[in-house]
C-alpha cells in the first residue's frame, strides 16, 4: 500500500470508531443499482454522462410518442382514442419543454445529427 492509501484507511477507521457514519441517510438500505447490461461496455460511460445531463429523456419521450401513435392508428374505440390523443399531446408538450430547456432547434440539420446519435445506440 502506498502512503495515501494508508492515510485514507486510517481516517476511515477513525470516522467509523467516532460514529460519523452512524446517521447517514440510506444507512442499512440496499443501493439502487442501474442495470447497464444491455449497453455495450465501451458506451456505458457516455450513456451515464448523457443520462446525467438529461439528454436521454428526449429519446425516452420519443419512444413513448411512437408507441402512442401506433396505438392510435390501431385503435377503433372512440373513448380510447380520446385518452390516447390526450396522452400524445401531453408527451408532445413534455418533449417541447425538454427541447426548450436545452435550447436546441428543430432544424433539419439538428434532426439529422440526432438520428445519427440515436442509431449509434
Amino acid at each position: 500500500m502506498d502512503f495515501s492509501s494508508i492515510v485514507s484507511e486510517d481516517k476511515i477507521r477513525r470516522a467509523i470508531k467516532d460514529g460519523e457514519f452512524d446517521n447517514l441517510p440510506g444507512k442499512g438500505k440496499p443501493l439502487k443499482l442501474e442495470d447497464l447490461s444491455s449497453i455495450p461496455e465501451s458506451l456505458r460511460i457516455a450513456y451515464k454522462v448523457m443520462k446525467n445531463a438529461g439528454m436521454l429523456e428526449e429519446s425516452e419521450i420519443r419512444k413513448e410518442l411512437m408507441s402512442i401513435e401506433d396505438l392510435l392508428r390501431a385503435c377503433e374505440d372512440e373513448e380510447q382514442k380520446v385518452i390516447l390523443t390526450k396522452k400524445l399531446n401531453e408527451k408532445l408538450l413534455r418533449l417541447n419543454d425538454v427541447m426548450k430547456k436545452r435550447n436546441t432547434s428543430n432544424s433539419a440539420v439538428f434532426k439529422d445529427y440526432q438520428m445519427k446519435i440515436h442509431n449509434k445506440f
